[in-house]
């Protein structure tokens, strides 16, 4: 390489100089891609929100029928438009997706990954940046939800967690062997509820979590919860935290 440094992601890693491609145009999208999803595991960020980035990334290349050197600003208007008014994706999910965009051509096009030069090399032109502040949707307000979405009154709280409990009951009664699973489910839903746990923080839940709390010593072994897989900053480890055990129920429910 003669002593060049090159910057993970760089064209130069996933493609060979000057050797002929059998498919160019979707070994080189291929090859974006992949140096993409290298920088962005190089940042810290979890496996999961990378697929996630690159599965919106293609999906926007097959709506727009093209490849990242032809793509234009209304190739992500008329996605944009198709994502709200055909598949009725919220306002928050549209934003996501065309920040995904915006961070991909943002990869493509800077010149200390060579993507830019490697296209006009194969093809004729390059890559651009198509997610501008005038065709893309805002951050305007931290809570997004839409006004329909309310929490549950306590009637209809008390209704629902009777309905969880009557389930297993009903399967237990007739001899089948589901009512552990519709037990387990009623607990979760309860515990999900106590504490104002994520689905991700409900599912990895541990015995160990749970311990006494000496300013609430009425709830016994279970007047504090230990969050550990809370929800992580970009690039960080799930973050901890602690939630205190404020409903008499809910040692019971954890107990049983």
């Amino acid at each position: 390489m003669g002593g060049e440094t090159l910057v993970l992601g760089s064209a130069r890693l996933h493609l060979v100089d000057g050797l002929p491609l059998l498919r160019p145009e979707e070994q080189v999208f291929e090859a974006m891609l992949a140096g993409w999803r290298n920088q962005q595991l190089a940042r810290n960020l979890s496996f999961g929100y990378v697929s996630d980035q690159e599965r919106t990334v293609r999906a926007f290349a097959r709506h727009a029928d093209g490849l990242p050197w032809e793509w234009a600003p209304q190739h992500v208007e008329e996605w944009s438009v198709d994502l709200r008014s055909v598949r009725g994706c919220a306002r928050s999910t549209v934003r996501n997706y065309q920040g995904a965009v915006r961070q991909f051509c943002d990869f493509v096009t800077n010149p200390a990954y060579s993507w830019s030069e490697e296209c006009l090399l194969r093809f004729g032109t390059h890559p651009v940046q198509v997610v501008h502040d005038w065709n893309a949707a805002v951050h305007a307000d931290e809570g997004e939800g839409e006004p329909e979405r309310r929490a549950f009154t306590r009637p209809e709280l008390e209704a629902f967690f009777d309905y969880a409990d009557e389930q297993v009951v009903r399967v237990r009664g007739k001899g089948r062997k589901g009512w552990l699973p519709a037990f387990r489910d009623a607990a979760l839903f309860k515990t999900a509820y106590g504490y104002g746990l994520r689905r991700n923080e409900s599912r990895m839940l541990d015995e160990v979590d749970f311990g006494p709390n000496p300013h609430g010593r009425e709830f016994g072994d279970y007047g504090t919860l230990m969050v550990r897989h809370g929800k992580a900053k970009k690039g960080s480890p799930p973050k901890r935290r602690s939630v205190l055990t404020v409903w008499q129920w809910t040692p019971v429910v954890i107990e049983e």
